[in-house]
């Protein structure tokens, strides 16, 4: 019997709206269409066109997906769109914008972004990704290198620093159980000594770190925070204070983690002396390198990372300071026998038989099923930029955070926190005068509010023993001093209007 050959996909087309090959020309009708959209996004010199509550209620109401039954123009929706979202976006490229931990991104990372959507590849097994797989592999090879960690550590791509952390406690958790316990809870589940177990981290840590216990069923009160110096690093004489006490209450301690650039000081823990109390103790080291954990790539921060070796696993964030498009993260741990806690062998996507060290599946090394290239963003700009460009860019933001804050740290009218180790400094203003600090503190609120709903700046605020600061994350090395200081004075007045308004 002869087969007939299969039709072509054209024959079998409805429409020219999935994307194949005889899609090609809209595709590029509506990359060009969109371009312009972005442009006009990207011309903007405010970070946001400004807070009126009437246009966003306007707003919710159109984003809401009415008389949808029949397709419209590609014209008519991105002008929608554009009304709707692309004019309120917040750019997080202006000068103005010093918020969060948002950076400006690559050129090479954003037409890696293009190729990872429109090829669609999926990375968790080997018959869906192919090569992207090994290019996963030499970024995860690379980053474990700058790390200097064995030779036995490997790594995997992750949704975010959330996640990371998330994976960190869960392997320090299930590698505990069954060293000292013999409980293997990813087949049996819990056992009673779990209750007991303990993670300590710095009172400045990431909220991830008691997220993670808690998910994982050890709740909050299983993460003992630690007491920071006044520099805002954890104190290593508490941390062996605060082991000492939980053993004495019959509580195991079983992780610390360190912070590598914690998100409201940009403080660095001392890994290396904590890295050593560890692993007196027993004890899981996991380094929480979210925000600092690519300064490695500098000169002006090698001495923070002396001890990094010392670490069981790392979390880090390429679309911090990276400079990639979100999300794009990475988890690290110093021996890949580890993995053996998060992996599943499912019969239909990687049975344990078809294992093949020629063609892995990365499924097995992560949380995720199905799961984006995200490797090929820092891949392309790794190729294309190469780490001293990187670096510089780090550098640079470094230079022009210590520049702000010699510059504001002996004016009456402000008050410092510490000098900064990264890219952020935690500031408040003043008023003279003044002694009370809930005064001080509606007066920074006001300030902070003030100039978001303005369109002026954006920036941050947070809690130091419990009154109001306001803070510069700083992470455009385009930006300038004097883009700096002109948002310095846009504070001061504000500040003063407070006193004429309220």
């Amino acid at each position: 019997m002869i087969l007939k050959p299969h039709p072509s996909l054209k024959e079998l087309s409805l429409d020219s709206y999935l994307f194949s090959d005889e899609s090609m020309n809209l595709y590029e009708e509506y990359i060009q269409k969109t371009a312009s959209y972005i442009q006009q996004f990207l011309s903007k010199r405010t970070f946001y066109q400004g807070d009126n509550l009437e246009e966003i209620l306007a707003n919710k109401e159109q984003a809401k997906l009415i008389n949808i039954e029949e397709t419209q123009t590609i014209d008519s929706a991105l002008e929608e769109l554009n009304d709707l979202y692309i004019k309120n976006a917040i750019a997080f490229h202006s000068p103005t914008y010093v918020a969060h931990l948002n950076c400006p991104i690559t050129l090479p990372s954003i037409i890696a972004e293009m190729i990872t959507t429109t090829i669609n590849t999926a990375v968790e097994t080997w018959d869906q990704s192919t090569s992207a797989t090994f290019i996963e592999q030499e970024v995860i090879h690379w980053i474990t290198n700058i790390f200097n960690l064995s030779e036995n550590s490997d790594g995997v791509f992750t949704s975010g620093g959330t996640q990371s952390n998330f994976m960190g406690m869960l392997m320090a958790r299930d590698n505990y159980a069954f060293k000292h316990f013999g409980i293997n809870i990813k087949q049996h589940g819990w056992g009673s000594e779990i209750s007991k177990f303990r993670i300590f981290c710095s009172e400045k840590a990431h909220f991830s770190i008691q997220k993670s216990a808690a998910l994982l069923g050890m709740g909050y009160d299983a993460v003992i925070p630690v007491k920071a110096d006044k520099r805002m690093q954890m104190d290593v004489n508490e941390l062996v204070l605060a082991i000492e006490k939980t053993k004495q209450e019959g509580n195991i301690p079983i992780a610390v983690v360190a912070t590598l650039g914690t998100t409201d000081y940009g403080s660095f823990d001392p890994i290396q002396t904590i890295g050593k109390v560890a692993k007196e103790h027993n004890m899981w080291l996991h380094a929480d390198g979210a925000y600092g954990g690519c300064y490695m790539l500098t000169n002006t921060h090698k001495d923070y990372f002396k001890g990094i070796e010392l670490v069981d696993s790392i979390t880090i964030d390429f679309h911090k300071t990276l400079f990639q498009p979100v999300s794009c993260s990475a988890f690290l741990v110093n021996d890949k026998q580890h993995f053996q806690y998060v992996s599943y062998y499912a019969d239909y996507l990687n049975p344990i038989e078809d294992k093949d060290p020629q063609r892995p599946n990365l499924i097995e090394k992560s949380i995720q099923t199905t799961r984006r290239f995200d490797a090929l963003k820092v891949w392309l700009t790794l190729k294309t930029l190469g780490t001293r460009t990187i670096a510089n860019y780090l550098e640079e933001v470094h230079s022009l955070t210590k520049a702000v804050y010699h510059n504001i740290k002996d004016q009456e009218c402000f008050e410092t926190v510490h000098e900064p180790a990264l890219s952020t400094v935690v500031f408040r203003y003043k008023t003279e005068g003044i002694t009370e600090d809930i005064i001080h503190n509606s007066i920074n609120l006001y300030i902070k509010s003030t100039l978001y709903k303005a369109g002026k700046a954006s920036i941050a605020s947070t809690k130091l023993q419990g009154n109001i600061y306001l803070k510069f994350t700083l992470l455009n090395p385009k930006n300038t001093i004097n883009n700096l200081l002109n948002i310095i004075e846009m504070i001061k007045t504000t500040g003063e209007q407070y006193k004429i308004t309220n």
